[in-house]
């Protein structure tokens, strides 16, 4: 599977833990990446300044549903079931 053009389900709800540029703490669950356009495009993208878990992601009907919103809703409840509580 390719990525959707203007998805961004997986620059929104999972945490990254690696610090970013701008997010020296990295970014928490449900919130958007300040590197995320509004087109839904990573602005780091090709950037080696890009975290390698962003990097290292690929798209997967499993985690990536059939459309942008089931994406949100698979990547948010894996955040969850995975997160330490």
């Amino acid at each position: 599977m390719h990525c959707r053009p203007g998805c961004g389900a997986c620059c929104i709800a999972p945490s990254i833990s690696s610090p970013l540029p701008g997010m020296p703490e990295g970014k928490p669950a449900g919130e958007r990446c300040l590197h995320l356009s509004v087109e839904n495009l990573c602005q780091l993208f090709g950037d080696p300044r890009r975290p390698a878990v962003c990097g290292d992601f690929d798209a997967d009907s499993e985690v990536c549903g059939e459309s942008r919103e089931e994406a949100i809703r698979l990547l948010g409840w894996l955040e969850q079931v995975t997160s330490a509580a």
